[in-house]
């Protein structure tokens, strides 16, 4: 089988691409499997090229290049079939509508797979009729604003599947109503750790993600504070990059000192891999106030660590098992994190029996044995033939003309915009 990924742009770092490239990696190992990646910005890929798999990318913006440096007119229009709902779309333009729906026109694969709302918008719209088209969701729906659920629900009726991440998730798009498209639940793939198990009897916690304020790292800090008090032999790990101000990184430093934790916590910047980080601890914690899966838990817990987690919205309730290989708690409240952390601080044989079960449990998250639950949906896909995506004459002609009046409808809202900004 030939299967190609629409990925945004393989050669950054990201949850989406280690993601892609875990199930690409899988699926190369029995079958012809391409990574597209619309934009490069780097010489290599900072999270290397999966084995097997072939890398194509479609605009090149590193300095010097034809792509970047040339005076094309189309980096200056505005993408049209890339959806401005989606937060990527100023890193889009007519350049890139053409060059996407030029290669996808004339990819000889049998499943194209695309990796964000206006990727998927591109499979529906451009893929050559005789692929399987699946679109892949790696965030909720709920994170999506207005615009982007109306194209959503609009567009993505061309598509023969949509994958989410957590059933949760595919419950919610279930109820979007999408005629004839398959929507299934197929969770993100980890890897078995490369590492040696972690050590219940280190007295380290460990966090790992961007330092934003939706991971909710000051609940962490305030609640490792209660544990610092019982236990002033332990540390807290964060691990994890911020944004381009710096001022999250700036506000838990601020913190930390003002607790007085630091002896105690460290911000430890990125780590990639993590796997060497996660196995010198022995307890793992996520706090944030929502997720759309949680790759991060399902990490620690392949490194054999068990997981304090915010039961939130809605990944973490599907990937632990409550106090059977690891602890799932309130939202927002630092109180019941510090409780949860105490339990396992205080209790070294309860660490080292939900770790071993983290790392048994775990094993579910496999590439191999996800990769098997996408082909057999690409497979039933394919036995189902010719037709699958037949919206019937009427409906085909009605679907044409309400895209072209939502397409019509963004470039007047974008032309008033301009012409606003002129004005002042």
């Amino acid at each position: 089988m030939r299967i190609s990924f629409l990925l945004h742009n393989a050669y950054g770092i990201g949850g989406t691409i280690r993601s892609t490239f875990n199930l690409a990696a899988a699926l190369a190992e029995h079958h012809e499997v391409e990574i597209i990646s619309v934009l490069r910005h780097r010489k290599a890929p900072a999270m290397g090229t999966p084995s097997k798999v072939r890398l194509t990318p479609l605009v090149d913006m590193r300095t010097g290049s034809a792509d970047y440096d040339g005076d094309d007119p189309r980096h200056a229009q505005p993408a049209k079939i890339f959806p401005r709902a989606d937060g990527r779309h100023k890193q889009y333009s007519s350049l890139t509508d053409e060059r996407i729906g030029r290669y996808l026109s004339r990819l000889d694969a049998h499943v194209i797979v695309g990796t964000r709302p206006g990727l998927n918008v591109h499979i529906a719209r451009q893929a050559h009729r005789a692929a399987i088209r699946v679109g892949q969701e790696h965030l909720t729906l709920a994170s999506h604003g207005f615009r982007m659920r109306h194209e959503i629900r609009h567009r993505y009726q061309l598509l023969d599947a949509l994958t989410t991440v957590t059933e949760a998730d595919a419950r919610t798009y279930r109820q979007l109503g999408l005629p004839g498209v398959r929507v299934e639940a197929v969770p993100n793939s980890v890897p078995a750790a490369r590492v040696e198990p972690a050590d219940s009897a280190a007295k380290v916690i460990i966090a790992a993600g961007r330092l934003n304020s939706v991971k909710r790292y000051d609940l962490l800090i305030r609640a490792f504070a209660e544990v610092v008090a019982i236990h002033p032999d332990w540390h807290l790990r964060i691990f994890g990059g911020g944004d381009a101000t710096g001022n999250e990184k700036n506000n838990l430093s601020a913190l930390i000192g003002e607790l007085g934790l630091s002896r105690n916590a460290r911000l430890m910047g990125k780590a990639n891999p993590m796997e060497a980080e996660w196995a010198k601890g022995s307890i793992a914690a996520s706090t944030s106030d929502h997720e759309s899966f949680g790759m991060t838990i399902v990490e620690a817990m392949r490194c054999g660590l068990p997981v304090v987690s915010t039961d939130c919205p809605a990944g973490p309730r599907e990937i632990i098992n409550d106090r059977v290989d690891g602890r799932l708690v309130r939202p927002g409240d630092a109180g019941a994190i510090a409780a949860a952390l105490l339990e396992l601080v205080g209790d070294e044989k309860l660490r080292q029996r939900m770790g071993e079960a983290a790392l048994k449990n775990s094993a579910r998250f496999d590439p191999a044995r996800i990769a098997e639950r996408h082909l057999s949906l690409y497979q039933e896909l394919l036995r189902q033939g010719p037709g699958r995506r037949s919206l019937g004459p009427a409906r085909e002609i009605a679907h044409r003309a309400r895209t072209s009046t939502i397409d019509t409808a963004h470039a007047l809202r974008s032309t008033a915009r301009n012409l606003l900004k002129s004005d002042h």
